[in-house]
């Protein structure tokens, strides 16, 4: 009979332990879910559609992802700001100087934060130095393109560092010159500011995996920061985004995990898309 009860007891702890470690477990993990999307939010006159109704509901649909990660949203912000939730936050990347180029646009570049109070966050922006076209090609200088870095803290103190960038467009000898800065200048400020800490970079970076040229330019650039593309290998060569990506790593202290990457199929409307690109998403679980 005693022999039966130290048993049971046995048996009790081992499952209390058990039990205890899966809860601290839970406790010490938290999931993010991020939206990637390029809005196409050019002025009415050159979008060739309707941003005045597309840009509303992009802002709605927003508000599924703890974090949105946005480029192309030039001339329609406002629109976008109009079904937020009460509790969103919009960050926007720097603008040009208007007094000597009135009529730029700015970076395009928006974070949409939905992250409840526990977590915490911190964004910078930096303007690239380079650009390609004032008039010819696609113009890129009337934009003042860059990069929004956010420092992230988890409610159990976990830091993870998410950069928002579009890099400039075309195919010209100057075009891929000035990505090559572009992506140099990313680099730089990666190295100068991060220190072992997780790590996604993602938006249009305009390279496409198929290019030769791009692929070298794109694959030096994951070697350079250990960057490792969420969608390679997970979806087929013909249905991987050709422009757009989400690139990550894990930290010295932190594991990011993907539990789920992919298109939202839901940002559509009148049986068509809301923008010319995909609307990529990421979800990761962020651990020791």
């Amino acid at each position: 009979m005693i022999s039966k009860i130290k048993d049971s007891r046995l048996g009790l702890c081992v499952s209390v332990l058990l039990y205890l470690c899966f809860i601290s477990t839970d406790l010490n993990s938290e999931e993010i879910k991020i939206l990637v999307y390029n809005t196409h939010g050019l002025p009415s006159a050159f979008a060739g559609d309707d941003p005045e109704e597309r840009f509303p509901l992009i802002g709605e649909k927003t508000k599924a992802y703890q974090l949105s990660l946005l480029q192309e949203d030039f001339a329609h912000h406002e629109l976008l700001l109009k079904n937020l939730s009460k509790e969103s936050i919009a960050i926007r990347g720097n603008g040009n100087n208007k007094s000597l180029c009135p009529f730029c646009s700015g970076s395009g570049l928006t974070m949409i934060s939905n992250f409840e109070r526990e977590w915490q966050l911190e964004v910078n922006s930096e303007a690239f130095n380079s650009c390609s076209g004032w008039l010819g090609g696609l113009n890129d200088c009337f934009a003042s393109k860059g990069f929004q870095l956010a420092r992230i803290e988890t409610p159990s103190e976990k830091y993870v560092f998410i950069l928002n960038t579009h890099l400039d467009a075309g195919r010209s000898t100057s075009d891929r010159k000035v990505r090559a800065d572009q992506l140099n200048q990313i680099l730089a400020k990666v190295e100068k500011v991060i220190d072992g800490e997780a790590l996604i970079i993602a938006g249009d970076l305009n390279l496409r995996w198929k290019d030769p040229q791009d692929s070298l330019l794109l694959e030096a650039f994951k070697e350079d920061l250990g960057l490792i593309d969420s969608f390679e290998g997970v979806k087929s060569d013909e249905n991987r985004p050709a422009l757009d990506y989400i690139l990550y790593r894990n930290g010295t202290d932190t594991i990011l995990e993907v539990l789920e990457v992919g298109e939202d199929s839901d940002f559509q409307y009148n049986n068509k898309p809301l923008s010319d690109h995909p609307a990529l998403f990421i979800r990761l679980l962020i651990s020791n």
